[in-house]
């Protein structure tokens, strides 16, 4: 119950706008940006689908919104599209979040997958039908996988060093209402 309490929501909610600012600070650096070299993966989305699954109450929707559309404006991709379809991603497995209490790692892990790829997809096809410049589609594949990837090792890292879990059959926050 203590990690339920106001004060911890509010604390977990800074540290996830902590942990994003750091995450784009390092994309922001100019390391390993010569030609030729792989994407890295993108942590923040991985980040952002882990806690919604585990701890919806600690990633409201317009934190997640404001985040990424921080992130849209730094990166200069198109204000708000990312930002966008990360709401919509988030959301949707929010309303899965009960469920993923149910099933294995392994297909909370293949659903997530599923909703990467169609984020991604929905994003370079918005992209082409207003034709935009687009990276390429390997570079986006490559960047693809290896979030999904990354995602096992964000789970561990959330809920080993960050402590966010799944709350517990019949867990309560401190307003009563169930988790």
């Amino acid at each position: 119950m203590a990690d339920t309490a106001p004060s911890a929501v509010w604390g977990y909610r800074g540290l996830y706008v902590l942990i994003a600012a750091g995450l784009l600070f390092l994309r922001l650096l100019p390391l390993g940006s010569e030609a030729g070299s792989w994407p890295a993966p993108d942590l923040l989305f991985a980040m952002t689908l882990t806690w919604v699954l585990r701890r919806p109450d600690y990633v409201p929707a317009l934190l997640i919104a404001v985040v990424f559309l921080l992130e849209d404006m730094l990166t200069m991709r198109p204000p708000g599209l990312w930002a966008a379809i990360v709401v919509v991603a988030s959301e949707f497995m929010r309303g899965r979040a009960a469920l993923s209490r149910e099933v294995s790692f392994v297909v909370e892990w293949l659903i997530v997958g599923i909703v990467m790829v169609a984020s991604v997809l929905a994003y370079r096809l918005m992209l082409s039908l207003v034709m935009l410049p687009q990276v390429s589609l390997a570079q986006s594949v490559i960047q693809l996988v290896l979030t999904i990837l990354s995602y096992p090792v964000v789970v561990v890292v959330s809920r080993l060093a960050l402590g966010v879990r799944k709350p517990a059959t019949g867990e309560v926050d401190a307003y009563g209402r169930r988790l």
